[in-house]
């Protein structure tokens, strides 16, 4: 997000390695072998793990992501290197050395965490043996792993912004900070607009979490479903708490500015949480489908290890496409207008802010991001329509009411998050008032709602609340 009058670097001169004049040709055949060598031996162990089931246990799940990890590492750099010493060419352009630098910082940072956790699991192995495999459940493992690719991606994150500030060259003049025109409130109704957003959010916070509580606390509700539930409560808090708060505080001081770093990382954690909320209604979707579907099957389809799976192909999905529009969209160059006609840093906006060729940012959009976002809607239609096939050809009330009390809050809440998704980025041409607040019903509005949704016909979900609040009478009793 630069000014027109910078001088841009578009590429680097990568030295390499010392090599003697004359041995490129035995260096190149020594890294590759070594490189080959690290990708099938890695994959081979990951393979082995998957394959026989003597090896399901936690000390080779860490293992297979250790080698996956490792493949990963290795792949971000020995390939360009090998490249450079075939063809003596050692340039690398900003965007391939920006993107190098942010994935060996993830598996540089996932290494070290896994590691970590590696030697947690031995110490539990040898020093509290008899309680190993109640310490070490498949739940926990699955969030030691999930953890540790949420630390290392936000890490990479926050340095390779850092970064791209600082390789910019000293005689531009950068945009320093932009202004969000913020909610079309009328004169005088700050206040009442400012209690309605707070109240929203506290709503959605302290609902959202109590979902995750309730999940986490009762027994009863350990299962896939709920399981799922708890990580989209868990993102509905982070997509409120992305825009929410800075909205409340420029509606509190009447100033309107957000820095450049702010606005970047505002909008990288809505692509990701908008992303996330995206996917994870897609897995719920295949979850019911197969609870309705193949009902005698489910507990050997819906394992936790696939649970566990699918959760972190929605973070990685997420938090890799958002990266990739985030630094696409570090290279455009803002002239004088820098006025966010939003609450938000929105990509859209954003976009037409800049007086550079998006043509590349609308590119990647339409394609990665058109596949990215009908992937899931796919699935989740494809999911109801079997869904809808198998019930209609045995049809029954009490069928008809068992999949509407399983799916019903599902649909719901998908036809609120799609609905207004589609009214704001296809539907219109021109971004106005009417598409600032329907950007409010995806924001904050859905999020809020999500955990009435879920609990209000929810018989699990009643019986957890009231049993928490028995729970609670007793230690106040006391």
């Amino acid at each position: 997000m630069r000014r027109d009058n910078q001088s841009s670097m578009s590429n680097f001169l990568l030295l390499g390695l010392p090599i003697p004049p004359g041995q490129q040709g035995m260096f190149f055949a020594l890294f590759l072998g070594m490189y080959l060598t690290t990708v099938l031996g890695n994959l081979l162990i990951i393979l082995l793990i998957r394959l026989d089931s003597r090896l399901h246990t936690p000390m080779y799940f860490f293992l297979s992501h250790l080698a996956f990890s490792d493949i990963s590492l290795s792949s971000v750099t020995v390939p360009k290197m090998l490249m450079n010493t075939q063809i003596q060419q050692q340039l690398i352009s900003y965007e391939d050395c920006i993107s190098q630098l942010y994935f060996f910082t993830v598996f540089g940072g996932l290494d070290n965490f896994l590691l970590a956790v590696m030697a947690y699991d031995r110490y539990v192995a040898i020093c509290n043996p008899l309680h190993y495999t109640t310490i070490m459940m498949e739940g926990l493992c699955a969030l030691l792993v999930t953890g540790s690719w949420i630390t290392s991606c936000g890490s990479a994150l926050l340095h390779t912004i850092l970064l791209v500030q600082l390789m910019r060259p000293e005689n531009q003049s950068s945009a320093s900070e932009f202004f969000l025109l913020g909610l079309p409130i009328p004169p005088g109704q700050q206040g009442l607009f400012f209690a309605l957003f707070l109240g929203m959010y506290l709503t959605t916070v302290l609902g959202n979490l109590l979902i995750v509580l309730l999940i986490r606390l009762d027994s009863r509700l350990h299962t896939p479903m709920y399981f799922f539930l708890s990580h989209l409560a868990f993102s509905d808090i982070s997509l409120s708490s992305v825009t929410a708060p800075k909205t409340l505080m420029n509606m509190h001081t009447q100033q309107q500015s957000i820095s450049y770093v702010g606005c970047i990382s505002q909008l990288y954690f809505f692509l990701v949480f908008g992303g996330l909320d995206n996917f994870l209604l897609a897995v719920m979707a295949y979850d019911r489908y197969v609870a309705i579907c193949h009902p005698l099957h489910y507990n050997s389809i819906m394992r936790e290890e696939l649970c566990a799976l699918l959760v972190a192909g929605s973070w990685i999905i997420s938090c890799g496409s958002a990266l990739l529009h985030t630094i696409l969209l570090v290279q455009l160059s803002f002239c004088a207008n820098n006025v966010i006609t939003h609450f938000f840093c929105d990509f859209t906006v954003l976009l037409k802010l800049s007086c550079s060729d998006i043509s590349l940012n609308e590119l990647v959009l339409f394609a990665e991001g058109g596949v990215l976002s009908a992937l899931p809607l796919t699935i989740i239609l494809g999911s109801y329509i079997r869904i809808g096939t198998i019930i209609l050809k045995a049809p029954s009330t009490k069928r008809l009411l068992k999949a509407f009390s399983t799916c019903g809050s599902h649909l719901f809440v998908v036809s609120l998050f799609y609905g207004t998704l589609v009214g704001v980025y296809l539907l219109s041409s021109s971004w106005d008032s009417k598409n600032i607040i329907a950007s409010v019903m995806y924001t904050v509005v859905t999020p809020m709602l999500n955990p009435f949704i879920y609990s209000l016909r929810n018989r699990d979900i009643k019986q957890a609340l009231e049993c928490l609040s028995s729970g609670l009478k007793k230690v106040i009793c006391q």
